[in-house]
């Protein structure tokens, strides 16, 4: 066993052995913006100055001004999605039984914390949110459901257990018939976020597509698999030139907003849809994506970036991203592995405590560096489980 398994064994048990300690509940970046004044849509100049002050002081004393205006520790499904699978992978690499148990437990409370209603099992965030809409707690997103679906296929194929392939169904009926899909052309759709918007985000509409073309594939299910690759075609009507995919669609923000882990979850959709359908053109979409992602999210092919022109706030979850993004592709395209190796080592020794969770961020006023130091579950050590976990399987 190399030095950097030793690295990454040490590191995920040193994080399992604090959220032991600690739960599945914990703080999230979003859970303090719930605040009235703070959802407001169109502030007034006041109300501005107020949110810059308040989300100021939020970063740099975060744990004391969620204790101070008494906000509540939750379980985030999305969470628990990564710890089921992480956890999942750990247990096949290691044969440790503690760490199916974990992953059971965090499959159960999926099972029994779905949002209800609804046309098959979804799940959504444990907070109001404001968006361009208002997006009410407990609301199911696409890509929530899309990253727990993916604990449950992960459980189907570990089993061969019918029920999680059952959850899986259910969760592309909830994309077919409770998401609103625009139509673009006759070949090209976008799902929307969550029932209540029509928003056309490229990494959301991806996840959708991935997921309802890996179970249409299951269970030769040809609507499944021909809503998802048209789904495909428009967010890869999307790209740029240089490779890279915006944020939002072009349809509804003409700034090309990029970043670290939303190219991530992109290119590893457009892998996985590469490698269930062998299609030449999105080989070749994702060719040009990850080696702009290498040429331009990394600093020194070692500290993941923010933006292409921003390093900082390094974010732990794009270092958790660089890590699972890089884990898998770096099977087809070998360049990625520098960047994995140094990465994981970078994410170690630089965001990781002694107790075993990972920093928030690393931020960068006018020169002063710090750390943000809140062990946010979801945000952090959820996926920091989870791309560990893939490297070590």
């Amino acid at each position: 066993m190399n030095s950097l398994n030793n690295l990454v064994i040490s590191s995920v048990e040193r994080l399992d052995g604090w959220l032991e300690k600690n739960g599945w509940a914990g703080y999230d970046p979003y859970d303090i913006r719930e605040l009235p004044f703070l959802l407001k849509q169109n502030p007034s100049f006041f109300g501005k100055v107020l949110r810059k002050g308040f989300y100021t002081i939020e970063s740099v004393a975060p744990l004391f001004l969620r204790g101070l205006l008494s906000v509540d520790k939750r379980v985030n499904a999305k969470g628990m999605g990564l710890f089921a699978e992480g956890y999942l992978k750990l247990h096949k690499t290691t044969g440790r039984q503690k760490y199916f148990i974990k992953a059971k437990e965090a499959l159960d409370w999926l099972s029994d914390n779905y949002s209800k209603g609804y046309s098959g099992m979804c799940w959504g965030y444990p907070f109001d949110w404001q968006s361009r809409v208002f997006i009410p707690k407990g609301t199911p997103s696409s890509v929530v459901s899309s990253t727990v679906g993916s604990a449950y296929w992960a459980f189907y194929k570990f089993t061969a257990d019918s029920e999680y392939l059952d959850v899986c169904k259910g969760i592309c009926e909830f994309f077919l018939n409770d998401l609103n899909i625009d139509e673009i052309g006759g070949d090209r759709i976008c799902f929307s976020y969550t029932p209540v918007d029509n928003f056309h985000v490229n990494n959301a509409n991806l996840f959708v597509a991935e997921f309802l073309i890996r179970v249409g594939k299951e269970i030769s299910n040809k609507d499944y698999t021909d809503y998802g690759l048209k789904a495909v075609n428009y967010t890869l009507s999307e790209q740029n030139e240089d490779g890279s995919i915006c944020y939002w669609a072009k349809d509804q923000e003409n700034r090309c907003r990029i970043d670290h882990y939303h190219s991530g979850f992109e290119i590893r959709s457009l892998y996985s849809i590469w490698k269930l359908t062998g299609d030449s053109d999105i080989y070749e979409a994702l060719k040009r994506y990850y080696k702009f992602y290498l040429n331009n999210l990394f600093e020194d092919k070692t500290i993941p970036k923010m933006t292409p022109k921003n390093l900082y706030p390094i974010d732990i979850h794009s270092c958790s991203e660089a890590i699972l993004c890089n884990c898998l592709l770096c099977e087809e395209f070998p360049e990625g592995k520098e960047y994995l190796e140094n990465a994981i080592k970078w994410a170690v020794e630089n965001m990781q405590t002694g107790e075993g969770w990972f920093v928030y961020r690393i931020e960068n006023t006018r020169g002063f560096k710090r750390k943000v130091k809140i062990p946010y579950i979801r945000w952090g050590q959820a996926w920091m489980l989870r791309g560990l976990s893939e490297y070590v399987s």
